[in-house]
């Protein structure tokens, strides 16, 4: 299990460093996007329309939907599939994805089985998954060979037929792990913003020092509660831990297990991404929408080594010298202690790097997100 797990119409999109052509009124190529195109690392691919997909005969409580092949925009060695389904009790889900060689196919790893009452179907990712072709690291797909392209199966289970899961949205981060974005000029425009987040600590509960990943989408959901004056997403800290609970990793840091439990709210996107630069963090801040972001604490606080199992906070914006602030969940309230905390820039860049600059994106479907220059998200 890696560290940071504790605390139809497709769109396919390049990475950070691996993004697509921009056209000008001269028909020129943008030249941040040159140069990102230069040291490929990522792609995005977002499925919104699964109308389309094959339906082989399952047993009865099942409806299996399975993607022809997706042909990602760059071979990758690493995968993340997140999801986000409107369901009720008693009903749930398993995601798997195959990789796509030209002379075969791998076998359908599983991503999890997700429910959100963890009722009739647990909610547990699938551990001993290991072949000849790669291993599921809780949440993470991880190859021996880089694949061009990949395949999605999606199992809807239900005890009623009538009240099967929705499917909304699959979500794919790509990565080829071989290789390094080059650095993007940084957006000064989101230099000196800050979104207001609501403030929500992960201590004080029984077994919450390790909910900084709950406790991270808990903050998330609360402010859009706030803007769209939704009171249901707004909820204790124990209320999200115990939804997002992976039974079978024993904790709350599953990636794409937070993002469903975010993204099952009617109305709500929610999906796990990587990011090609701070670029994008800068983007989003600019847009008045806050990112989840997974470092290394110990590499946040100016260490040499990073022996700590991973922190997941809150992109609150940036000062007016590019230093990033922080709503850290790992505070203590009784003590006097603040959750807003500010980093050097420095710092944060080698602390997110160990995620592969992994980030969560909660916001409303409707919502006017940035431009998607370099391919990071949807």
């Amino acid at each position: 299990m890696r560290s940071f797990q504790i605390c139809a119409i497709l769109v396919v999109v390049l990475s950070a460093a691996g993004a697509r052509w921009m056209q000008s009124g001269s028909d020129k190529k943008d030249d941040a996007v040159k140069t990102q195109q230069e040291s490929r690392t990522c792609a995005f691919v977002a499925l919104r329309d699964f109308s389309a997909w094959d339906k082989p005969a399952g047993i009865p409580g099942e409806t299996v939907v399975v993607s022809p092949e997706i042909a990602l925009p760059m071979p990758a060695n690493e995968i993340v599939v997140s999801w986000n389904a409107e369901s009720t009790p008693d009903t749930g889900l398993e995601v798997e994805a195959r990789a796509v060689f030209p002379d075969r196919s791998t076998k359908w790893y599983s991503f999890g089985r997700w429910s959100r009452d963890d009722g009739k179907f647990p909610r547990e990712s699938i551990a001993e998954q290991k072949d000849a072709d790669g291993d599921m690291d809780t949440d993470t797909l991880k190859l021996f060979q880089p694949a061009a392209k990949i395949q999605i199966r999606v199992t809807l289970r239900a005890a009623a037929p009538a009240v099967s899961p929705v499917l909304k949205f699959v979500g794919i981060s790509a990565c080829d792990t071989r290789v390094s974005a080059k650095p993007i000029d940084p957006n000064r425009a989101a230099w000196g913003r800050e979104v207001a987040v609501p403030a929500r600590t992960q201590l004080g509960w029984p077994g919450g020092r390790g909910w900084c990943s709950p406790t991270s989408t808990d903050m998330a959901l609360a402010f859009w509660s706030k803007k769209l004056s939704r009171p249901e997403l707004d909820m204790p800290v124990p209320d999200a831990a115990h939804a997002i609970h992976d039974k079978a990793f024993g904790g709350t840091g599953n990636w794409p297990f937070n993002t469903a439990f975010a993204g099952s709210f009617p109305g709500m996107r929610a999906y796990v991404t990587r990011l090609g630069d701070i670029r994008g963090l800068e983007d989003w801040i600019k847009s008045g929408i806050p990112p989840i972001v997974s470092v290394s604490y110990d590499l946040l606080k100016g260490r040499e080594k990073d022996n700590d199992p991973g922190h997941l906070m809150v992109c609150d914006g940036f000062t007016a010298t590019g230093d990033i602030v922080l709503n850290d969940p790992a505070f203590h309230p009784d003590k006097g202690e603040r959750c807003r905390r500010v980093f050097p820039r420095a710092n944060f860049l080698k602390a997110w790097a160990r995620s592969r600059n992994t980030i969560y994106l909660i916001y409303p479907e409707g919502a006017k997100i940035p431009s998607n220059r370099y391919g990071d998200w949807e």
